[in-house]
Formats: structure tokens, sequence, C-alpha cells
């Protein structure tokens, strides 16, 4: 085999042990470990210790591509397992930890670059009491450390608890906003 027949084969990531990771795969495979060593730190707190994010090594079918699938090692059970049998209220957490998480990479890579505003559109009402105040603890964290949190929701609890909002109110005349 040529040299550069085996370097095509290598970049798709079609020669044996390799796995089915192709050479972009792995380079964005060591970008999402550093997201999910990221949100792992949010993640963690959310969930009072319980989960933590990793990215998974092997793929569900043969004939997947390997690299950039998501694993939550649950520390109750010891065992890990796919995002996806995650509860409703359990994945927004990891949805949110991820997004945190995914900010503070690209601020981290960007040297200077600064996100400072984050919207965050539902997902609250599917969770209980006890995690929606892990949720809003974390955003009233980052709000904080400087940074503009905006929520769009319709759970009561959550809009009593922030005294800054602007709400959009539906009249038979069309839509007013309240500040």
């Amino acid at each position: 085999m040529s040299v550069f027949k085996k370097l095509e084969q290598v970049a798709k990531g079609n020669l044996p042990g390799t796995e089915n990771l192709s050479l972009q795969r792995y380079v964005l495979a060591g970008f999402l470990d550093d997201v999910t060593a990221a949100a792992t730190y949010r993640l963690r707190k959310m969930s009072k210790g319980r989960y933590q994010l990793q990215r998974s090594l092997t793929t569900q079918n043969k004939r997947a591509t390997a690299g950039l699938d998501l694993d939550v090692l649950d520390d109750f059970t010891g065992e890990s397992r796919s995002v996806n049998t995650l509860s409703g209220g359990e994945m927004f957490l990891a949805s949110l930890s991820l997004a945190l998480g995914l900010s503070d990479v690209v601020q981290s890579y960007a040297g200077g670059v600064h996100l400072d505003s984050l919207f965050i559109d539902e997902g609250f009402g599917s969770l209980d009491s006890a995690t929606l105040d892990d949720a809003i603890e974390t955003l009233m964290e980052l709000n904080q450390g400087g940074r503009m949190v905006g929520v769009i929701s319709h759970v009561n609890e959550l809009k009593e608890r922030i005294d800054k909002k602007i709400e959009v109110k539906h009249t038979a005349n069309g839509s007013t906003v309240v500040f």
C-alpha cells in the first residue's frame, strides 16, 4: 500500500484499530473532551455530585462512527451509561451544563473573547422543585459573575425568583411588553 493511500485510510478511519474514527472526528473529540470537562464541573454541582459527563469510546452500532457520543457516569451506581437514559429534568441539566461548558471552552480558546450573554429557552418545566433550585442557583452565580442570563419560561416559580424581567402579555388587541 502506498504511503498516500495509507495516509488517506488513516484520515478516514478505515484501518483496523481506528474504530471508524476519522482525523476530523479525532480533532473534534479532543474539543469535546474539553467541553465535557467544563460541563461536568457544573453538572456535578447541579446534580449534587451524582453525574459526570464523558465522551463515549464505543459505538452502539458497528457501522456507526465513533468518537462524538456522550455517556454519563452515575456515582449512585458506579456505572457509565448513555446520556439518552437520563430523565427529562436530568437531560435538561446535562444540556445546560454542556451549553455553559461550551461557553467556557470557547472563551478560553478565543483568548480575550467573552461570551457575556446567555439565553435559555424553556426546559425548566421538566424540573422538580429541588432541581429547579439548583439550576436557578447556577444561573444566579453566572449573573453575579458578570454574565447576563436571559430565560424564556412559563414556570411561575422561576418567574417569581427573577427580579428583572421582560414579560410579554397577550391581549385581544395584540401583545404588549412589560418591563
